[in-house]
């Protein structure tokens, strides 16, 4: 049975999933890690979400404020043998439903070339391509995207 429990960047379920995170992010951009991990700190993170199996762990993400009415997607995550089962698809609506709460109307997002799971999931979520913004402008391993938020409930 699947939950998704609403946290912040203290949970310890949160900081250990986003550790994993980082772990398969360090193999897959390489050389590239160091830029993207100065962006990916966690220590204000307000609001984050941590889904559960049976009381464990399995996967996770977030959101933080990125301009007014808008937020940015960020540490999304799904342990490697818990993915192809839609939990992601989960976390994601959970977040921006979330969003809605908060009266965010937009969200934004970066992922990789090297992450071609994350921009098929992005994509089939209804996340669109658009330029690349702020640090992530003229990066050419980075995909920007944005969603208008509706409310999945």
């Amino acid at each position: 049975m699947l939950e998704i429990a609403r946290t912040n960047s203290e949970n310890v379920d949160f900081r250990d999933l986003v550790r994993s995170l980082d772990q398969e992010l360090s193999v897959r951009d390489g050389d590239e890690y160091a830029f993207y991990a100065q962006f990916n700190k966690i220590d204000l993170i307000h609001n984050a979400v941590v889904a559960y199996e049976t009381s464990i762990p399995i996967g996770c993400g977030a959101f933080k404020p990125y301009k007014t009415g808008v937020v940015e997607v960020k540490r999304m995550f799904v342990t490697p043998e818990q993915r192809g089962k839609g939990i992601a698809v989960e976390i994601l609506k959970i977040l921006e439903n979330w969003a809605i709460e908060l009266n965010y109307v937009s969200a934004i997002l970066e992922t990789g070339l090297k992450q071609p799971e994350a921009i098929r999931l992005y994509e089939k979520s209804g996340y669109e391509r658009i330029p690349n913004y702020g640090q992530y402008a003229g990066i050419e391993n980075s995909v920007c995207m944005n969603k208008r938020l509706v409310n999945h409930l």
